[in-house]
């Protein structure tokens, strides 16, 4: 899939439209999606979330944006009440409202029943906490949320893009957990993730005391005043006058402090750490994102289509098996060698195809496979039923011999005679 010409639009910090633009020239910016694909629903109903369907390379999905600006809610008055009056009330950006967690759920139930994979772009600082909100039932539709990705059949993917952040509760009801079969999490190199910001963490973990500490462990000056103060010979107004110094001097690195406190935080909220935390699959680049996330999902939508062919051939198969034997076939049909494909989308995409069309006759490992699967799981249910119900044994024998053709009965006629009776 090629990348779309154009300007490629550039995610930036600060409050910005989630919609498609052009620059003062005209000039048309692209964005994630194909060109003039995306098709936004319910947008008058809780607009601090934008949902819609579009298209990516082609392929329709369901997406879940931020709008990160602050945007006004209109509440009318009510006829009824002649006391009443209209409202306008101010909601910020990247935070879950009662109104848009429940439009963010029925968007992805919406999509889910259409079959569609869903894209969200995750950024996200938390819901709102306020009295008013929890009256309004905001902790309940953020379950909904949670019940909406776990009933997900299709792909679901997260994407935290550039100078996004993923913090609290809203990490909570999209985390990857929730559905391990169908979701994953990804994270731009600019992005960052935690459940509290790095001011909140400094605030809790590393306070004023702590600060202090710090400065009489490694600031020489801060060492060498509370040193000299320490001395029992001082008179009072020395001990005044050096109070008063270690207290400039405490006021002094106080803020310095404090900002390395908070970049030494924010340090551990990088796509980095997180990776290494195993709570996110990979750290994308934004110029890429779009043809990583084409690549993956055709890989997905086609791997889901392979599962569901050997599910039912042995419905007892889980996923982590079905997944392992995909893997080994890929591994017996193209060789050790050339093991480390497995992990680049583009080339399984194109070896599933392969599977899957099987131009020119050719042979098909995974069609195979599945009948051997299929003729297994067969035969192992007929021994079941006749071990658990020895009286019909021989009734089977002779329902099964009338259903063969005349060279089958011959053939099981010469191994019954062979076979030797079962000691007594």
């Amino acid at each position: 899939m090629q990348e779309q010409e154009g300007v490629y639009f550039r995610l930036e910090s600060g409050p910005q439209s989630a919609h498609r633009r052009s620059t003062q020239k005209g000039q048309w910016l692209s964005g994630f999606f194909d060109y003039g694909s995306f098709s936004e629903i319910m947008q008058p109903w809780a607009q601090t979330v934008v949902v819609g369907r579009a298209r990516l390379g082609g392929i329709p999905v369901g997406v879940v944006a931020v709008e990160t600006r602050t945007v006004e809610l209109s509440i009318p008055a009510d006829p009824a009440n002649l006391d009443s009056e209209a409202k306008i009330i101010q909601q910020a950006g990247q935070v879950w409202f009662p109104d848009s967690a429940f439009k963010t759920s029925q968007a992805i139930k919406d999509f889910n029943r259409e079959g569609l994979p869903l894209m969200v772009f995750a950024n996200w600082r938390g819901f709102s906490g306020g009295m008013k909100d929890m009256y309004d039932q905001v902790l309940k539709f953020g379950a909904y949320i949670v019940d909406g990705l776990r009933e997900c059949s299709q792909p679901v993917m997260v994407y935290i893009p550039p100078q996004a952040e993923l913090r609290g509760g809203s990490w909570v009801v999209i985390d990857p957990t929730i559905n391990p079969r169908h979701m994953e999490m990804y994270a731009d190199r600019e992005s960052r993730g935690s459940v509290l910001e790095p001011e909140g963490t400094v605030e809790i973990k590393f306070r004023r005391k702590d600060l202090v500490k710090t400065m009489r462990r490694v600031d020489p000056i801060y060492i060498h005043l509370a040193e000299r103060l320490g001395t029992p010979e001082l008179s009072a107004a020395e001990r005044k006058e050096l109070e008063g110094k270690l207290k400039e001097r405490e006021e002094f690195l106080i803020p310095i402090y404090h900002q390395i406190a908070v970049q030494f935080a924010d340090l551990h909220d990088t796509p980095g750490r997180m990776q290494e935390k195993g709570v996110i699959n990979d750290i994308l680049d934004w110029k890429t994102s779009r043809t990583f996330f084409y690549w993956r999902l055709r890989r997905l939508l086609l791997e889901e289509l392979v599962k569901k062919k050997i599910h039912n051939a042995n419905p007892e198969l889980t996923d982590g098996q079905i997944q392992a034997m995909l893997r080994r076939w890929f591994v017996e049909v193209e060789g050790t060698v050339k093991a480390y494909v497995w992990d680049n989308n583009k080339d399984l995409v194109e070896w599933l195809e392969k599977q899957l069309t099987e131009e020119d006759g050719a042979r098909s490992v995974i069609e195979e496979n599945i009948k051997y699967i299929s003729r297994d799981y067969v035969l192992k249910q007929i021994r079941s039923l006749v071990q658990a119900n020895p009286e019909v044994a021989m009734d089977s024998v002779v329902y099964m011999t009338q259903h063969i053709s005349p060279t089958q009965q011959a053939e099981v006629v010469r191994i019954l005679s062979t076979m030797e009776s079962p000691s007594t």
